[in-house]
């Protein structure tokens, strides 16, 4: 989170050359043997060579190797001597010597951050107090933070940092003790209660940092702390977002004159409004307050010192007018207000030289959208939806050649869409619910990146423009409620990545529906109803095997139902007892309504989720010969017999007894069973939730598509996933290089087997480490697709999501992507990436440092090894790219490891 420290080259161990004055003795033979030991012990290149034995230790100011790996040897603790020990970003393992806390002579600097150490703190730590720089960053290190190291008061330098690491308790009230301190590190751990009144000592504080922990109750600095808490005078940088902190933001932050940045957000902040003295922090460069319950009106004069570039103060309750400050503010990169109840005339709003991203959706803004945005440059996003502003669209936005998103809908604009809107770098353009009018313009056929246009509920009149089909990469496709004419034109059958929705209902289309239209084999969601469409429904149509709903209502259709599942569930009456609302109305074979709203009983989707969507597991195969266990065996394609297999299920986990249970998540539970004829299954029952449950069209939806898959029948897997393979010291050290290369590959395989092999393809939406089972050679298995394909994007079983989902919850194959570069690196590092966005937004200097994330519960990687690992970890950093449209599809991922693994076989076997 916080600024790191560059790591060093060279680990860095200086002998303080007063020792051979000591009158104590301190013997320079004994230290150079302790040294040699330390180098025999790290098991490194011999750079210590005989030539080294033959010189005074005094002159040996450092080690000229890195990649040191083992333990910290109990040699080391020998340097009596030491002045300074720098052992950042080796592959350093096990527990931190508590002897080191005897180095007496060690006064400046002690780094042992960007290593896998484990255990404990030493609290005799705390006895070196002379010290003046001390970093344990990233680590795997447990326990609390000892209150003996409230006795390094002679913290003067840089920092104190405990950050990224697994400690927890609370932070000791101990290190108020501290004054002397400048920056103070204990982000993304695990510390809980509250941040104890007594760093309010720490005055000469220039950076605090306490983001992304447990932490609750008010911020100390009012109360009981002094109120010459104003005097820290030296703190550029206050970060406490991600904890659990309530109460209001105290006044006296407004005397932090040197504060350039303060970030809070997603707390539990509330009160009375920002101080208007908060314009007295004129080199504020950063001020984020998201996700809070503040209240009040925003400070005036908050962009006074015209060096403000980030103000986020979105989803609270702010209520007032926009400062007028921030209308002016031409230093703004980032511009966040949305989801207040802030007012104001948005008219005089810019120009923005420097602004990348805007989002004032969800207030009551009025006022017309200035000319003056066409400066806006370097603007990415923006969004003013759901507001109150009038007029019409600026042709300016021509000028906006980055924009990837535009969302303006829920206002009332009117007036015509300019051609000239028609950006390159669009992806999302929402303008529903406003009043526009005109035609849509056929330059839409230009932008190639658009994945999601939404022009429903305006006056749009005229016809479909046939260049809406060359936006290939549409997903999204809304035009209903409008007064558009004409025939649909066939071209939109070249949308092969229309998946989410198609309407264009109420509108006044006329002609026969395109044939062409049965190639969207992913689509969902279809709606031609209220229109004047005559003829018949394509047969082509029947290929459409994602749909889910499709509405023909209010238009005149007549002729067959083409062949189906979708139009033959339609046809059927469901049994009285399952309630089926399906609806058909038919007179003198003419279709007067047909509306293809299919609803799957609940009785029928329970038993459907036991077999459906689990992962069966296959010990052996059955005997063709016998009919009646051909009818139970579940993995039976023509002879099975549900009912059958039911019961046996029933009877193998003695109706679900917890007995049986071998794994359980937010959706449901696996149970294992023995099965009539010997199969060993494991079965998952679906919890029965209202909320993810309800649309049961799309449940079966999602077993059709299930059943189309070629499964690969596997024996009962028992080793467990990958997240605890890795948790696991003894397991993870099972876990070689080569095979986790291996997993990643199978990985790899499998998503793009899903996205490149099925028709249509299947987005799994919860690639993490805990789906990916392995069996007893380490191969790798991802479990659980298809079942993801319910689950809400909101869901709180979501590990880590894609950036794009922040704006449009839509979930895309960039999305599995995404995620499987999160997975890569948690196989190369042993644990999860928990800032891997901030990782990847320097991914440069990460693929150049792969080696120094490797998991050191592994061996030592060979220089072929060490090619490959490169390679996955550059793979890696292109599937977190922020924008979708730049990381590569799964098919180019698998077949670059795939070739290269070839290649290095090869160089290995001549």
């Amino acid at each position: 989170m916080g600024a790191l420290r560059k790591k060093p080259c060279l680990p860095d161990l200086q002998v303080d050359a007063a020792a051979r004055h000591d009158g104590g003795g301190v013997s320079l033979r004994s230290q150079q043997a302790a040294l040699l030991r330390w180098k025999s012990a790290t098991g490194s290149p011999p750079a210590l060579d005989s030539r080294r034995r033959q010189t005074s230790p005094c002159n040996w100011t450092g080690v000229d190797y890195n990649s040191l790996r083992g333990e910290i040897p109990p040699a080391l603790t020998s340097l009596s001597a030491l002045s300074y020990l720098d052992l950042t970003g080796n592959l350093l393992h096990g527990p931190i010597p508590a002897d080191i806390g005897n180095l007496g002579r060690l006064e400046q600097y002690l780094g042992l951050s960007f290593n896998n150490l484990t255990g404990r703190i030493p609290a005799s730590l705390g006895n070196l107090t002379m010290l003046v720089d001390f970093a344990i960053h990233q680590n795997m290190i447990t326990g609390p933070i000892p209150e003996e190291l409230g006795r390094l008061n002679n913290l003067d330098l840089e920092s104190f940092e405990i950050s990224s690491t697994m400690v927890t308790g609370g932070i000791p009230e101990s290190l108020g003790n501290l004054t002397k301190l400048n920056l103070l590190y204990l982000y993304s751990n695990h510390l809980s209660g509250p941040i104890p009144p007594s760093l309010g000592n720490l005055r000469g504080l220039g950076d605090l940092q306490l983001a992304n922990n447990h932490l609750s109750g008010e911020i100390p600095f009012v109360g009981s702390i002094p109120r010459e808490i104003g005097d820290m005078r030296n703190l550029n940088n206050l970060w406490i977002h991600g904890t659990q902190v309530s109460g209001s933001i105290p006044a006296t932050f407004r005397n932090l004159t040197s504060l350039r940045k303060l970030s809070l957000f997603d707390n539990m902040l509330s009160g009375r409004p920002l101080p208007p003295e908060f314009a007295n922090l004129t080199d504020l460069v950063e001020l984020s307050l998201l996700n809070n319950s503040l209240s009040g009106e925003l400070p005036p004069d908050v962009c006074k010192g015209m060096n403000l570039q980030v103000f986020n103060v979105a989803n609270n309750m702010f209520t007032g007018p926009i400062p007028r400050s921030l209308k002016t503010c031409q230093s703004l990169e980032m511009l966040f207000i949305a989801y207040n109840q802030i007012t104001g005339d948005i008219s005089d709003f810019g120009p923005y030289p420097h602004l990348i991203d805007a989002n004032l959706e969800s207030n009551n803004l009025h006022g017309h959208l200035s000319k003056a945005w066409g400066l806006s440059t370097n603007l990415t996003s923006l969004a003013m939806a759901e507001n109150m502003i009038t007029g019409s669209l600026p042709s300016e936005f021509s000028s906006l050649v980055n924009l990837g998103r535009l969302v303006l809908h829920s206002n009332n604009l009117t007036g015509g869409i300019p051609p000239a809107c028609t950006l390159p770098y669009l992806y999302q353009l929402t303008l529903a619910r406003n009043q526009l009018s005109g035609h849509v313009p056929s330059e839409f056929g230009r932008m190639k990146n658009l994945q999601y246009l939404d022009l429903s509920w305006n006056k749009l009149s005229g016809s479909i423009p046939n260049e809406l089909g060359n936006c290939t990469k549409l997903q999204s496709l809304k035009l209903s409620h409008n007064n558009l004419s004409g025939e649909l034109p066939m071209t939109i059958g070249n949308l092969g990545d229309l998946q989410i929705v198609l309407d264009v209902s109420d509108n006044k289309l006329t002609g026969r529906l395109p044939a062409q239209l049965g190639n969207l084999a992913m689509l969902e969601l279809l709606n031609f109803s209220h229109n004047q469409f005559d003829g018949i429904i394509p047969s082509s149509f029947a290929s459409m095997v994602s749909l889910t709903t499709l509405d023909v209502s209010y238009i005149n259709l007549e002729g067959p139902l083409p062949v189906g599942r979708l139009f033959r569930d339609a046809s059927i009456a469901w049994p009285a007892k399952c309630s089926s609302t399906a609806v058909r109305e038919h007179h003198k074979g003419r279709i007067q309504v047909m509306v293809l709203s299919i609803s799957i009983p609940m009785c029928v989707a329970i038993i459907l989720a036991i077999f459906g969507l689990i992962m069966i597991l296959h010990k052996r195969k059955q005997p063709q010969n016998d009919i009646a266990v051909d009818r139970r065996d579940v993995f039976s394609v023509w002879n099975f017999d549900g009912k059958l297999a039911f019961e046996d299920i029933i009877d193998a986990t003695e109706n679900f007894s917890d007995g049986y249970i071998v794994g359980s998540g937010g959706y449901g539970t696996v149970y294992k069973a023995h099965l009539q004829g010997g199969q060993l299954v494991a079965v998952k029952k679906l919890h029965p939730l209202e909320e993810e449950m309800g649309d049961e069209k799309r449940f079966l939806s999602e077993i059709e598509v299930l059943t189309k898959i070629r499964h690969r029948i596997y024996e009962y897997i028992d080793r467990g996933n990958l997240h605890v393979t890795l948790e696991n010291e003894e397991l993870a050290k099972e876990l070689d290089w080569k095979r986790r290369a291996a997993i990643a590959r199978d990985v790899a395989q499998a998503i793009y087997y899903l996205h490149h092999e099925c028709n249509p393809p299947i987005i799994h939406r919860d690639i993490t480490s805990a789906n990916i089972l392995l069996d007893a050679s380490s191969k790798a298995y991802v479990s659980d697709f298809g079942i993801a394909r319910i689950l809400k994007p909101d869901s709180s079983n979501w590990t880590f999501f894609s950036v794009e989902l922040s704006y449009t919850s839509v979930v895309t194959t960039k999305c599995d992507v995404y995620s499987f570069g999160v997975v890569v690196l948690e196989t190369v590092m042993g644990r999860y990436p928990r800032e891997v966005q901030s990782v990847a937004s320097s991914m440069g200097q990460y693929c150049k440092d792969a080696m120094g994330l490797l998991d050191q519960h592994s061996s030592s990687p060979t220089v072929v090894e060490k090619e490959e690992i490169a390679l996955l970890v550059e793979v890696a950093f292109s599937c977190l790219q922020t924008s979708p449209q730049s990381r590569p599809p799964m098919k180019d991922v698998y077949q670059k490891l795939v070739h290269q693994h070839l290649t290095l076989e090869e160089r290995a076997d001549p």
